[in-house]
């Protein structure tokens, strides 16, 4: 019955990280969590070095035979938790640059019945716009 409850507090512990930092991901409460979160696993990870019997206590306490398996259990779950952060940062940040080239095109758009230069070719858009300016012979003065 032991293994069978910490099995369900890992599974319904991890499940409930995944559904809050999916659906609070923006806020300022769940980024503190966050925070609070890392800053107790880095207290039990120092109390578990230098304690390690008590870990063995608390392990039989929620029904895991070692503290090496509870600790196993709870590094898994926070390696679990930090793929998943940097996988939504990763595909927020897809989407910051998806929009900002959207932005760019948008901006920089030409259309189509304006007459731009050909950008592979060397040849003006129109014919003679970068020719020399002609020079007309002066008029005679003939009077004719």
């Amino acid at each position: 019955m032991g293994q069978f409850f910490i099995q369900l507090l890992l599974v319904v512990a991890t499940i409930g990280l995944v559904v809050y930092f999916l659906t609070n991901r923006r806020k300022a409460r769940a980024k503190a969590g966050v925070k609070i979160g890392f800053v107790i696993f880095v207290l039990a990870a120092f109390w578990a070095v230098l304690r390690p019997d008590d870990l063995t206590v608390v392990a039989r306490f929620v029904g895991v035979s070692r503290g090496t398996d509870l600790l196993l259990y709870a590094v898994t779950v926070a390696f679990f938790f930090t793929t998943l952060s940097a996988w939504i940062r990763f595909r927020e940040q897809d989407l910051r640059y998806a929009r900002l080239a959207r932005a760019m095109a948008l901006t920089t758009a030409v259309r189509p019945e304006d007459n731009y230069p050909d950008i592979n070719h060397s040849q003006p858009a129109t014919p003679g716009a970068d020719d020399p300016p002609t020079v007309r012979p002066p008029a005679t003065g003939s009077g004719h």
